[in-house]
């Protein structure tokens, strides 16, 4: 199935709220390797002046993914997950995530480029707590390859 252009511009409902946890983030630090003490220790956070665990900035991509998914399961649009090549992720961070925060992600298709018989389909995700406060907003940029009859035609 071919991209659907027309789908371009599409705001999708929130996705589940997501309750960040201190687990989480320490979970989620260690996978990337990443030791700064706000990510592990309370204390360490809070001398910061922080209330709580701060998140690697790179995990809002958690978040993000699960609104993302509402793209790719929309077969309105015509993405075939098993020819996906996850080409670009950007964040720009409004405040820190924090343990504690309930976040809500709301994701708009911002962009889709037709290349060839393929196609770059570009989503942003705008991350806020439950109370409205922006978090981060991230754009995702996905390559869909042509399946293999479209790239003979």
């Amino acid at each position: 199935m071919s991209i659907n252009t027309e789908a371009e511009g599409r705001v999708y409902p929130s996705a589940a709220p997501y309750q960040v946890s201190r687990e989480a983030i320490r979970e989620f630090a260690g996978a990337v390797k990443s030791e700064h003490p706000a990510h592990h220790d309370v204390d360490a956070a809070t001398a910061l002046g922080h209330r709580d665990l701060v998140a690697p900035p790179t995990f809002a991509v958690v978040v993000a993914q699960r609104a993302e998914a509402a793209v790719v399961a929309d077969s309105e649009v015509g993405i075939d997950f098993s020819r996906v090549v996850h080409a670009d992720e950007r964040f720009t961070h409004h405040s820190p995530i924090l343990a504690g925060d309930t976040l809500n992600a709301q994701v708009t298709l911002d962009r889709i480029r037709l290349m060839g018989a393929g196609a770059m389909v570009t989503t942003r995700v705008e991350i806020t707590t439950a109370e409205g406060e922006a978090r981060s907003t991230v754009t995702s940029s996905l390559l869909v390859r042509a399946d293999d009859e479209e790239e003979s035609a």
